[in-house]
Parts: structure tokens; C-alpha cells; sequence
């Protein structure tokens, strides 16, 4: 089950994944007393089933195969290739669950940091695929907060070529959707959740704290 959220925009397409499985494994992440391996764990899961939702409208065609008892016209992806792209660090934890699905996929990586004193997300790294513009690009991060990371990282991609991008993240503050929609409405967002907001210091609530730092066990 999913639903289209509508953004105080009116822009850009956001799908909340409300399915009850994503649900649960979501309020097991969420708890504070999750461990580390558990969290990672979760990560994955929940991104097999972010990516079935974000992936399901990929062009496919018919083709003819043999089963070991007759001939029959299967269904197969067809046109673009996928190219897979996490904001780095947090966003590793997603990328072998999306891999696992679509193993063809090209992957990019494209680090950012913000600069404390403007706010502004700052490249120190950035790897994509050669071929990224006749590729569908998939970008991970779990958690859409004020979105500045993300609409640069979507910035990068379209710089590069891209021009069907799509974001897979586990939750995301309204602010943060707003964000990436003012300059990208053409990016489709799928989530897990559209929490309710963003305290003084930026993090998601209810949220699910740092998920860099509770992937990698690190503070």
C-alpha cells in the first residue's frame, strides 16, 4: 500500500510507503534501543521495499523465452539502465538492498558535508557513472531532513546528464520535500514516512536520530 502526498507546493511527487511491513520494520528503527547490527539490518529491509515501490513504474517489454515445458512471451525491463547513487556516508547502508534487486545497476557516489558557518552542503567527493545520462538515476539517503544535501546531490546527477532522477529515502521532514521540490519538481520521492517537522538544531521528528552514526555505530 502507498499513498501520494501533497506538498504545501503543489509540485513534485511524493509516495509514503504505507504498506504494513514497512510500517513495522519503520517503529523497530525508530526505537532507541535497536542496536547497531539490528539498525543495519532494518536499513536494508526497508529499502527492498522502498526500491519495489520506486522502481515499479521502469519501462518493460515483451520478449520470448523458454520454460522447460513450452515456449511463452515473458515480460523483461526494457529501455533505460539503472544507475544507483548514495549521498555518502548514511546513504551506503541502502545501496547493497537496491543492488540486490537490480544487480545491472551502475553506481555513483557523491559525498557532501555541510559548512557550518553558511549551512550550504559542500562536495569533497563525487563519482558517477560515465554514462549517467541514458540512465534512470536512483539516489539514497535515509533521512530528507532540511533537503539542501539532497537537492545539490540532485544538482550533481543533472549536471552530469541526468535526467530522470528519483530518491529513495526512509523518513523526511516536510521542509526537506518543499526543498528539493522548489528546484526539482520533477524528482520523485518515496518514503517511508513524511514526519512531522524539524527541531532548532535540524533533525527529523519524531525522527529516528543520526542514521549515519546508528549504522556505523559511531557519535
Amino acid at each position: 500500500m502507498s499513498k501520494q502526498v501533497l506538498t504545501t507546493s503543489g509540485t513534485g511527487t511524493v509516495t509514503e510507503v504505507a504498506h504494513p511491513l514497512v510500517q513495522h520494520k519503520l517503529g523497530l528503527l525508530r526505537d532507541v534501543t535497536t542496536t547497531t547490527q539490528m539498525f543495519r539490518q532494518l536499513v536494508n529491509e526497508l529499502t527492498l521495499l522502498l526500491t519495489y515501490e520506486a522502481t515499479k513504474d521502469l519501462a518493460d517489454e515483451e520478449v520470448e523465452i523458454e520454460t522447460p515445458l513450452e515456449h511463452m512471451a515473458a515480460r523483461r525491463i526494457s529501455g533505460k539502465k539503472v544507475a544507483v547513487c548514495p549521498i555518502l556516508r548514511a546513504g551506503m547502508g541502502m545501496l547493497d538492498a537496491v543492488l540486490s534487486l537490480v544487480p545491472g545497476a551502475r553506481v555513483g557516489f557523491i559525498g557532501l558535508f555541510r559548512d557550518e558557518e553558511t549551512l550550504e552542503p559542500v562536495e569533497y567527493y563525487v563519482k558517477l557513472p560515465g554514462d549517467i545520462a541514458d540512465r534512470d538515476v536512483i539516489l539514497l539517503d535515509p533521512m530528507l531532513a532540511t533537503g539542501n544535501s539532497t537537492a545539490a546531490a540532485v544538482e550533481t546527477v543533472k549536471r552530469a546528464g541526468a535526467t530522470s532522477v528519483r530518491l529513495i529515502a526512509l523518513i523526511a521532514a516536510p521542509e526537506g520535500i518543499e526543498r528539493v521540490h522548489r528546484e526539482h519538481p520533477d524528482v520523485h520521492i518515496v518514503v517511508a514516512s513524511v514526519d512531522r517537522g524539524l527541531n532548532e538544531k535540524g533533525y527529523i521528528l519524531p525522527g529516528l536520530g543520526d542514521a549515519g552514526d546508528r549504522l556505523y555505530g559511531t557519535k
